[in-house]
Protein backbone atom coordinates (compact mmCIF):
# COMPACT_ATOMS: atom_id res chain seq x y z
CA UNK A 1 0.00 0.00 0.00
CA UNK A 2 2.71 2.40 1.20
CA UNK A 3 5.34 3.04 -1.67
CA UNK A 4 9.21 2.08 -0.49
CA UNK A 5 10.31 5.51 -1.45
CA UNK A 6 12.33 7.78 0.84
CA UNK A 7 10.10 9.76 2.52
CA UNK A 8 12.39 13.11 1.33
CA UNK A 9 12.43 11.85 -2.54
CA UNK A 10 9.86 14.72 -3.20
CA UNK A 11 11.81 17.56 -1.26
CA UNK A 12 12.36 20.62 -2.66
CA UNK A 13 15.69 22.12 -2.22
CA UNK A 14 16.73 25.10 -0.25
CA UNK A 15 17.62 28.74 -1.82
CA UNK A 16 20.35 30.46 -0.84
CA UNK A 17 17.84 33.26 0.72
CA UNK A 18 18.45 35.20 4.02
CA UNK A 19 16.54 34.37 6.62
CA UNK A 20 17.34 36.64 9.34
CA UNK A 21 13.90 38.37 10.49
CA UNK A 22 10.58 37.64 9.77
CA UNK A 23 9.81 39.76 6.78
CA UNK A 24 12.27 37.65 4.81
CA UNK A 25 11.26 35.36 2.10
CA UNK A 26 12.07 31.57 2.80
CA UNK A 27 13.07 29.07 -1.24
CA UNK A 28 12.31 32.23 -2.82
CA UNK A 29 8.51 31.16 -2.18
CA UNK A 30 7.38 31.88 1.62
CA UNK A 31 7.02 35.07 3.16
CA UNK A 32 6.86 34.95 6.84
CA UNK A 33 4.77 37.20 9.28
CA UNK A 34 4.97 35.90 12.74
CA UNK A 35 5.53 33.29 15.43
CA UNK A 36 2.78 31.09 15.98
CA UNK A 37 4.50 28.48 18.83
CA UNK A 38 7.87 27.48 19.62
CA UNK A 39 7.79 24.28 20.77
CA UNK A 40 11.03 21.73 21.76
CA UNK A 41 11.91 21.08 17.69
CA UNK A 42 10.98 23.85 16.47
CA UNK A 43 9.20 27.24 15.53
CA UNK A 44 5.63 27.43 13.52
CA UNK A 45 5.35 30.48 11.29
CA UNK A 46 2.05 32.08 9.98
CA UNK A 47 3.55 33.28 6.09
CA UNK A 48 2.32 33.92 3.05
CA UNK A 49 2.54 31.74 -0.50
CA UNK A 50 3.87 34.24 -2.59
CA UNK A 51 3.08 31.60 -5.31
CA UNK A 52 -0.74 31.08 -4.87
CA UNK A 53 -1.30 34.20 -2.74
CA UNK A 54 -2.69 31.84 0.23
CA UNK A 55 -1.78 31.98 4.11
CA UNK A 56 0.19 28.60 5.02
CA UNK A 57 1.77 27.74 8.23
CA UNK A 58 5.58 26.38 8.45
CA UNK A 59 7.02 24.55 10.94
CA UNK A 60 10.93 24.92 11.68
CA UNK A 61 12.24 21.90 12.97
CA UNK A 62 16.10 22.65 14.25
CA UNK A 63 18.09 19.73 12.73
CA UNK A 64 20.93 19.88 15.21
CA UNK A 65 24.49 18.17 14.65
CA UNK A 66 24.80 17.36 11.10
CA UNK A 67 26.12 13.43 12.70
CA UNK A 68 22.32 12.75 13.78
CA UNK A 69 20.52 13.27 10.84
CA UNK A 70 17.00 14.92 9.98
CA UNK A 71 14.68 14.21 13.07
CA UNK A 72 13.10 10.62 12.78
CA UNK A 73 10.04 12.37 13.83
CA UNK A 74 9.64 14.54 11.14
CA UNK A 75 10.62 12.04 8.27
CA UNK A 76 8.16 9.99 9.38
CA UNK A 77 4.95 12.72 9.20
CA UNK A 78 6.31 13.39 6.06
CA UNK A 79 5.98 10.17 4.44
CA UNK A 80 2.49 9.40 6.22
CA UNK A 81 1.22 13.25 5.15
CA UNK A 82 2.44 12.09 1.35
CA UNK A 83 0.02 9.97 1.58
CA UNK A 84 -2.78 10.63 3.49
CA UNK A 85 -5.23 12.87 1.21
CA UNK A 86 -8.71 13.64 2.58
CA UNK A 87 -10.45 16.72 3.92
CA UNK A 88 -9.98 15.42 7.75
CA UNK A 89 -6.05 15.49 7.59
CA UNK A 90 -4.14 18.69 7.69
CA UNK A 91 -2.47 18.79 3.84
CA UNK A 92 1.10 18.97 3.64
CA UNK A 93 2.30 21.16 0.80
CA UNK A 94 5.61 21.48 0.78
CA UNK A 95 9.20 20.48 1.88
CA UNK A 96 12.12 22.00 2.00
CA UNK A 97 15.86 22.37 3.70
CA UNK A 98 16.81 25.81 4.33
CA UNK A 99 20.12 26.99 6.70
CA UNK A 100 20.12 23.33 8.14
CA UNK A 101 16.64 23.57 8.98
CA UNK A 102 13.95 21.54 7.71
CA UNK A 103 10.49 23.28 6.69
CA UNK A 104 7.24 21.82 6.52
CA UNK A 105 4.66 23.89 4.90
CA UNK A 106 0.94 22.92 6.25
CA UNK A 107 -2.28 24.79 4.75
CA UNK A 108 -2.97 27.40 7.73
CA UNK A 109 -5.64 27.06 10.18
CA UNK A 110 -7.26 29.65 12.27
CA UNK A 111 -7.25 27.81 15.88
CA UNK A 112 -7.29 24.13 17.36
CA UNK A 113 -10.09 22.79 19.44
CA UNK A 114 -8.48 22.80 22.82
CA UNK A 115 -8.35 26.53 22.44
CA UNK A 116 -12.27 26.71 21.63
CA UNK A 117 -13.00 24.17 24.45
CA UNK A 118 -10.74 26.73 26.94
CA UNK A 119 -12.59 29.67 25.80
CA UNK A 120 -16.20 30.58 27.69
CA UNK A 121 -16.73 32.93 25.34
CA UNK A 122 -17.48 30.38 22.64
CA UNK A 123 -20.93 28.47 22.88
CA UNK A 124 -20.44 25.08 22.17
CA UNK A 125 -23.99 24.07 20.78
CA UNK A 126 -25.16 20.05 21.15
CA UNK A 127 -24.71 20.70 16.95
CA UNK A 128 -21.37 22.09 17.47
CA UNK A 129 -20.28 19.49 19.49
CA UNK A 130 -21.64 16.63 17.14
CA UNK A 131 -20.00 18.20 14.11
CA UNK A 132 -16.71 18.82 15.56
CA UNK A 133 -16.69 14.85 16.91
CA UNK A 134 -17.74 13.65 13.70
CA UNK A 135 -15.40 15.54 11.60
CA UNK A 136 -12.99 13.45 14.27
CA UNK A 137 -14.28 10.11 13.50
CA UNK A 138 -14.20 10.44 9.60
CA UNK A 139 -10.59 11.99 10.34
CA UNK A 140 -9.76 8.69 12.29
CA UNK A 141 -12.10 6.65 9.95
CA UNK A 142 -9.50 7.61 7.26
CA UNK A 143 -6.64 6.53 8.77
CA UNK A 144 -7.25 3.47 9.68
CA UNK A 145 -8.57 2.61 6.31
CA UNK A 146 -5.25 3.57 5.31
CA UNK A 147 -3.78 1.43 8.03
CA UNK A 148 -2.62 4.23 10.38
CA UNK A 149 -2.54 4.80 13.93
CA UNK A 150 -2.42 8.61 14.42
CA UNK A 151 -1.36 7.54 18.72
CA UNK A 152 -1.74 11.29 19.79
CA UNK A 153 -5.14 11.94 19.50
CA UNK A 154 -6.06 15.60 21.82
CA UNK A 155 -8.02 18.61 21.60
CA UNK A 156 -4.86 20.62 20.08
CA UNK A 157 -4.10 18.18 17.42
CA UNK A 158 -7.29 18.78 15.69
CA UNK A 159 -7.08 21.85 13.87
CA UNK A 160 -10.13 24.29 13.14
CA UNK A 161 -10.30 26.29 10.59
CA UNK A 162 -11.91 29.00 9.49
CA UNK A 163 -14.99 27.77 8.61
CA UNK A 164 -15.35 25.80 10.98
CA UNK A 165 -13.55 22.82 9.12
CA UNK A 166 -11.68 20.48 11.42
CA UNK A 167 -8.48 18.36 10.49
CA UNK A 168 -6.11 15.93 12.44
CA UNK A 169 -2.44 17.08 12.53
CA UNK A 170 0.85 15.96 14.05
CA UNK A 171 1.43 12.47 12.41
CA UNK A 172 4.92 12.28 14.57
CA UNK A 173 3.59 9.26 16.51
CA UNK A 174 1.63 7.58 13.88
CA UNK A 175 2.70 4.13 12.96
CA UNK A 176 1.27 1.41 10.22
CA UNK A 177 -0.51 -1.27 11.30
CA UNK A 178 -2.01 -4.12 10.48
CA UNK A 179 0.37 -7.36 11.51
CA UNK A 180 -1.08 -8.63 14.52
CA UNK A 181 2.49 -9.64 16.15
CA UNK A 182 3.50 -6.51 15.46
CA UNK A 183 4.64 -4.47 19.10
CA UNK A 184 4.61 -1.02 19.79
CA UNK A 185 5.33 1.32 22.53
CA UNK A 186 2.79 2.06 24.99
CA UNK A 187 4.47 5.13 25.69
CA UNK A 188 1.97 7.47 23.32
CA UNK A 189 -1.16 9.41 23.69
CA UNK A 190 -1.37 12.39 26.40
CA UNK A 191 -1.88 10.31 29.49
CA UNK A 192 -5.63 11.72 29.88
CA UNK A 193 -6.41 10.38 26.19
CA UNK A 194 -4.19 7.16 26.75
CA UNK A 195 -6.44 3.96 26.68
CA UNK A 196 -6.48 1.50 29.87
CA UNK A 197 -4.37 -1.00 28.10
CA UNK A 198 -1.81 1.72 27.31
CA UNK A 199 -1.67 2.56 31.08
CA UNK A 200 -0.76 -1.07 32.20
CA UNK A 201 1.76 -1.24 29.42
CA UNK A 202 -0.03 -3.18 26.17
CA UNK A 203 2.04 -3.24 23.43
CA UNK A 204 -0.42 -5.34 21.06
CA UNK A 205 -3.06 -2.80 20.22
CA UNK A 206 -4.78 -1.46 17.18
CA UNK A 207 -7.43 1.35 16.03
CA UNK A 208 -9.35 1.24 19.15
CA UNK A 209 -6.95 3.12 20.90
CA UNK A 210 -7.56 6.36 19.21
CA UNK A 211 -11.02 5.35 19.22
CA UNK A 212 -10.53 5.66 23.31
CA UNK A 213 -9.36 8.71 22.94
CA UNK A 214 -11.60 10.43 20.66
CA UNK A 215 -14.04 9.68 22.91
CA UNK A 216 -12.61 11.35 25.59
CA UNK A 217 -12.10 13.98 23.74
CA UNK A 218 -15.91 14.04 22.88
CA UNK A 219 -16.85 14.43 26.52
CA UNK A 220 -13.98 17.09 27.01
CA UNK A 221 -16.48 18.79 24.77
CA UNK A 222 -19.21 18.14 26.49
CA UNK A 223 -17.72 19.28 29.63
CA UNK A 224 -15.58 21.66 28.56
CA UNK A 225 -12.82 20.53 30.60
CA UNK A 226 -10.49 16.98 30.63
CA UNK A 227 -12.78 14.38 31.10
CA UNK A 228 -10.21 12.12 32.55
CA UNK A 229 -7.91 14.59 34.22
CA UNK A 230 -6.08 12.18 36.91
CA UNK A 231 -2.89 12.59 38.77
CA UNK A 232 -1.28 9.68 38.01
CA UNK A 233 -1.44 6.49 35.94
CA UNK A 234 -3.69 4.32 38.80
CA UNK A 235 -5.50 7.58 39.33
CA UNK A 236 -6.58 7.46 35.69
CA UNK A 237 -7.19 3.71 35.59
CA UNK A 238 -9.74 3.74 38.79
Amino acid sequence: MYQSQHPLQETTTAMSVADQTLTKKVADRYLKREVLGEGTYGVVYKAIDTKTEQTVAIKKIRLGKQKEGVNVTALREIKLLKELKDAYIIELIDVFFHKGNLHLVFEFMETDLEAVIRDRNIVLSPSDIKSYFQMTLRGLAYCHKKWVLHRDMKPNNLLIGHHGQLKIADFGLARIFGSPDRRFTHQVFARWYRAPELLFGAKQYGPVVDVWAAACIFAELLLRRPFLQGFGWVWDVL
